[in-house]
């Protein structure tokens, strides 16, 4: 179970000074805490060539492993030059078709908008039905300052038609190897997209599991929903990334709204965030 940008407070609405201030708090702790798990390292083989055992079963411990220095910089680069092409491209609001310099915005001709729009430091999933409810609970959301546009791109979908980087990514031998040590070797990609948080803009994404489908499933275990793989283009921390639950992959479906009104505050006990430089 994940979120980014997690908040604390008992508001729906407080300021972006003491949302840091309050945050700031649980940072110090959690990256510890988070540093001691034995769940992150570079991407290691046995004498098989296939992925290390060692992290496989940290993996399975946890529900997440750091992989540190797999992407070269140079494709980090590519990546990030790549995308913000792509969002000075963008449209300037939900409703347009034209980017900040009056022209049509890249991906108009897509079969689906690739752009999707939020207000700023907003919570636009948490207590909907997106995604079939999985966000259960809405997060505070801070005042954004007073010359902040009216929305900000939370997403970008369609990176590969967008981005021949992200397509280069998709090759990636390591990334593929990872994937097939968990997945098996038949397996497809089925979703990509891209997080936006832009300083004192990004949107949060309240707490949530990734599964859907199978939660009766009389077969479910921790690997039924598959996984995600998370490339950061930016470096990540207690303050501005995505905080886990270590083992709660293993729990089945959880009741969300639950275990924040248990707790008393959106800060989960036992979470900690996902930290890469």
């Amino acid at each position: 179970m994940n979120a980014s940008n997690k908040i604390a407070g008992g508001d729906t609405t407080i300021s972006a000074d003491k949302s840091a201030r309050d945050i700031s708090i649980l940072v110090e702790d959690g990256e510890a805490v988070a540093l001691r798990l034995g769940n992150r390292g570079p991407v290691r083989y046995n004498s098989s060539g296939e992925i290390h055992e060692d992290i496989l079963n940290a993996y399975s411990e946890h529900g997440f492993y750091v992989f540190t220095n797999l992407i070269a910089d140079d494709e980090i680069e590519d990546l990030r030059t790549e995308m913000d092409r792509v969002l000075a491209r963008a449209p300037l609001s939900p409703d347009s078709d034209l980017d900040a310099d009056g022209n049509t915005a890249i991906g108009m001709d897509f079969a689906q908008n690739p752009f999707q729009f939020a207000k700023p430091l907003s919570d636009p999933f948490g207590g909907t039905d997106a995604l079939q409810g999985r966000y259960e609970v809405k997060l505070a959301e801070p005042e954004a300052a007073a010359d902040a546009p009216d929305y900000t791109v939370v997403l970008v979908k369609a990176n590969p038609q967008l981005m021949d980087s992200c397509l280069r990514l998709y090759g990636h031998p390591d990334l593929l190897s990872i994937v097939e040590a968990v997945s098996g070797p038949d397996f497809v990609p089925f979703c990509n997209n891209t997080f936006v948080k832009e300083p004192g803009l990004g949107a949060a994404v309240s707490w949530h599991q990734d599964g859907t489908t199978h939660w009766d499933s009389p077969d479910l275990d921790e690997n039924t929903h598959g996984f995600n793989l998370m490339i950061n283009l930016y470096g990540s921390n207690g303050s501005n990334g995505v905080w886990v639950v270590p083992g709660t992959h293993k729990q089945g479906k959880l009741d969300i709204r639950a275990m924040v009104r248990d707790a008393g505050t959106e800060r989960i006990p036992g979470a900690v965030p996902l930290l890469c430089d």
